[in-house]
């Protein structure tokens, strides 16, 4: 049962499923309903005129006619089950008959699949996905981040929504175009179902603030569970942002500004800065779950045995949303306090259960 629901849950499997909702939602129902009709009624007549002049005209007989009916016009009839004019004629009307159904079939299967793969090259798709991320726009932030998001460490599957003519960010990411705004788009991005969303500014402008802003009140509206964070150009539209409930704000002219102030007073904070928020070699912030065995604690007892069993350094402690720095001395953890910790990779960390990293 587990592996039928992994199968059904599959993005594949999911694209799939929304192509034919938009196919069946385009397509003129009374015009196939009219063929079905016409279908059943003609093999009904077919099978009751060999049924009649070819058999006995038992019960079981008129079955078998019905299914030899079906069976010749899809070209798998057994042409001996008739020997009568009757019969031939009825035989060689549904061989006719078929070959024109057969043929729509056909077309109508292969239309569908030139039609899916035209779709999902076009950014025309829907992601499918579940526990993704997001990334609303596209500017050289977002082409860094998914490439960071697009490492080993993260594991993470990525959507991009944006109005580009084609997939900006390679075939690692899956692509959807459209306005990030735009709910329809949203959902085919498969936001209800994110983890979170990542909204880049199109260009420096007011404008694109403005733009991000409607970005994260979409969705928002459509799914509030998921964890929004947005860069954002211009401090002064920081208040606004707020109010749109967004969970992270990111000024990257600010910070970037307060981290080259800091490494030209503190020489090589500059890199390590880098190396702690850059995937690859070296440390990596994360945040886990506290263990069970430290509720209580103080911060120097905690401290010491992250990193004396795990590896990891302390830097702050989350508290009902609320992130502590560097805690005091006096500090005691409790049980639903969550970790921010600085170590190698997540391996060493194990034992600390449902851990996640900070991308952030």
């Amino acid at each position: 049962m587990g592996k039928i629901r992994l199968l059904f849950s599959s993005p594949v499997l999911r694209r799939v499923n929304w192509h034919l909702k938009r196919v069946a939602d385009q397509m003129d129902r009374r015009f196939f309903t009219s063929l079905m009709v016409g279908l059943t009624v003609f093999l009904s007549v077919a099978a009751s005129a060999v049924w009649l002049a070819e058999t006995e005209r038992s019960l079981a007989d008129f079955g078998a006619s019905i299914y030899w009916a079906v069976t010749t016009v899809l070209g798998q009839g057994d042409a001996s089950y008739v020997s009568g004019p009757i019969g031939w004629s009825v035989g060689w009307l549904l061989g006719l008959f078929g070959v024109a159904i057969v043929a729509t079939i056909t077309g109508a299967l292969v239309g569908f699949v030139i039609d899916f793969l035209i779709k999902e090259g076009q950014g025309m798709g829907a992601a499918g996905y579940e526990d993704h991320i997001v990334v609303c726009g596209w500017n050289s932030t977002a082409r860094d981040l998914i490439k960071e998001l697009s490492s080993d460490d993260y594991r993470a599957q990525v959507v991009l929504l944006c109005d580009e003519a084609r997939n900006p960010a390679g075939d690692s990411v899956y692509f959807v175009k459209g306005d990030p705004s735009d709910e329809g788009d949203l959902r085919r991005a498969g936001i209800e179902h994110a983890v979170s969303a990542i909204v880049c500014p199109v260009d420096g402008s007011k404008e694109a603030d403005m733009a991000s802003i409607l970005t994260i009140l979409a969705i928002e509206s459509i799914q509030p569970r998921v964890r929004t964070v947005v860069e954002v150009n211009n401090p002064e539209h920081v208040p606004h942002f707020r109010r749109a409930n967004v969970d992270e704000v990111m000024v990257t002219s600010k910070l970037a500004a307060h981290l080259l102030a800091r490494s030209a007073l503190y020489p090589g904070l500059s890199e390590l800065v880098s190396d702690i928020v850059s995937g690859g070699e070296g440390s990596e912030l994360y945040r886990v779950q506290l263990p069970d065995d430290c509720v209580g604690k103080p911060v120097d007892d905690v401290s010491a045995m992250l990193r004396r069993n795990h590896g990891a350094t302390l830097l702050g402690v989350s508290r009902n949303g609320h992130l502590t720095t560097n805690p005091s001395v006096d500090f005691v953890f409790e049980p639903e306090d969550n970790l921010i910790v600085i170590a190698e990779s997540l391996g060493v960390l194990s034992p600390l259960e449902n851990a996640t990293a900070l991308s952030d």
